[in-house]
Parts: structure tokens; C-alpha cells; sequence
């Protein structure tokens, strides 16, 4: 369906003809030309549309933000007057031959060029996450996480999920329960920590890492991941 990603495209790929996907970022009309910021998961890339190209150029007249489209065009270097530094792709901009619009959208209770409130943000959560910079921190997320994971692996550590549901241990706050459907009025519990798990993998004689997702009794969900070791196994610093 694409050929390249939005945020990908650089000086290497002018002249080339690409095929993209996304959602229409911001519009600019300046009366002979329809300029459109197109953003997908990877960034945002300056695409626009000349009269020349009359089915394109109709149908750009129609876009508004968040209008999910395709466009085939050809990538072009911008003039030096015209480079936006701002941008990963401000070097160049696509000359659009073909538009689709595969999803109209109506006005959106969230604007992705503006400050909105926390409130506003939480309740269209799938909104937001559209914004470069919330994307960005679901990337930074997954690469540190694929690093250590690979790191631990390359050293011989296991990589383990405790367990989601268990027995209630009370401890300093309240348990988050869960009822059985097939035991009834028996209720199982959220870990608050995966202290107990990790205890048992250890006397088993499992040298591990443990990683666990967990829901405290005020549903924060966290990540952890620690590192267990018989005390036999450390060295002294000096």
C-alpha cells in the first residue's frame, strides 16, 4: 500500500516516485498551490498539490485535518529559502500525481497542533497518542526495553512473567480484587509486588531476572525489572 514512510524520506529518495499513508496534519491553501503536512507513525512530510494535476488538485480542495489518505508523488529537494530545519524531512517535499481519501473525518474534540487539556487528552487517549511527541515516547519505551531484554539475554538471565492473578498477601494498601466465575465468592487479587514470585524462582535455584507487569491496588500499572542473584555470585568492587 506505501512505499516509504512520511518521516522517513530524505535527500536520497529525490526524484524517486513514493506511495504514502497517513493522516492530513495541517492544510495550507495559498490560492495557486494546496500545501498538506502528511504525518504517519515515523514523522511528518510536506506534500502539495499544482493545478496541473487537476484529479489531485480537485480533491486536495476537499481535505481537512486528520483525513486519513494516500498519495502518490515524486520527492523533490526543496529550494534553500524553503528548508524547514525544524523537521527530519524539511529537506524535501513530495509533488502529489494521485490522491485518495480513504477515511473522511469529522472535526476531532482533540487538536494535534495545540495545547490541550489533561482531561481532554485522557478521555480521547487514542487521539493523543497520534501526536509525534507521544509517539516518540512510545519509541524511546521499546527501545530501551528491547535493549535490556537483549542485554540480559546475551548474559544468560531468564526472562520471566509472574503471574497476573494470585492469592491475596495483604500488605500496606488495599488488595484490587477480582471474582471467580467458576469459584464463586472466591475473589483472586492483583500482585502489589512480585517480591513472593521472585522468592520461589530463587530457592528453585533459578538464577534469573524477573519482569513482571503489575497493578498496585490504586490500578497503576508499572514495569519492572530487577535483577536477583545468590549472594555467592558477588565481587567486590576493589
Amino acid at each position: 500500500m506505501r512505499t516509504e514512510y512520511c518521516g522517513q524520506l530524505n535527500l536520497s529518495h529525490v526524484g524517486q516516485e513514493v506511495t504514502l499513508c497517513g493522516w492530513v496534519n495541517r492544510r495550507r491553501d495559498l490560492g495557486g498551490l494546496i500545501f498538506i503536512d502528511m504525518r504517519d507513525r515515523e514523522g511528518i512530510v510536506q506534500v502539495f498539490f499544482d493545478p496541473d494535476q487537476k484529479a489531485a488538485f480537485d480533491k486536495a480542495y476537499d481535505l481537512r485535518n486528520e483525513f486519513c489518505i494516500q498519495i502518490v508523488g515524486t520527492v523533490r529537494a526543496r529550494p534553500d529559502s524553503q528548508i524547514n530545519k525544524d523537521m527530519s524531512t524539511g529537506e524535501v517535499e513530495v509533488f502529489a500525481h494521485a490522491l485518495e481519501i480513504i477515511n473522511r473525518s469529522e472535526p476531532l474534540p482533540l487538536d494535534s497542533n495545540q495545547v490541550n487539556t489533561e482531561e481532554a487528552r485522557l478521555k480521547y487517549r487514542y487521539l493523543d497518542l497520534r501526536r509525534p511527541e507521544m509517539a516518540d515516547r512510545l519509541k524511546t519505551r521499546a527501545k530501551i526495553t528491547s535493549f535490556v531484554r537483549r542485554f540480559m539475554d546475551s548474559n544468560g538471565f531468564l526472562d520471566i512473567e509472574t503471574p497476573m492473578l494470585t492469592k491475596a498477601t495483604p500488605e500496606g494498601a488495599r488488595d484490587y480484587l477480582v471474582p471467580s466465575r467458576v469459584h464463586k465468592g472466591k475473589f483472586y487479587a492483583l500482585p502489589q509486588s512480585p517480591q513472593l514470585f521472585k522468592q520461589l524462582l530463587m530457592m528453585s535455584g533459578l538464577i534469573v531476572t524477573t519482569k513482571s507487569s503489575n497493578a498496585s491496588a490504586m490500578k497503576i500499572c508499572v514495569l519492572t525489572v530487577s535483577l536477583n542473584l545468590p549472594k555467592s555470585t558477588l565481587k567486590p568492587l576493589s
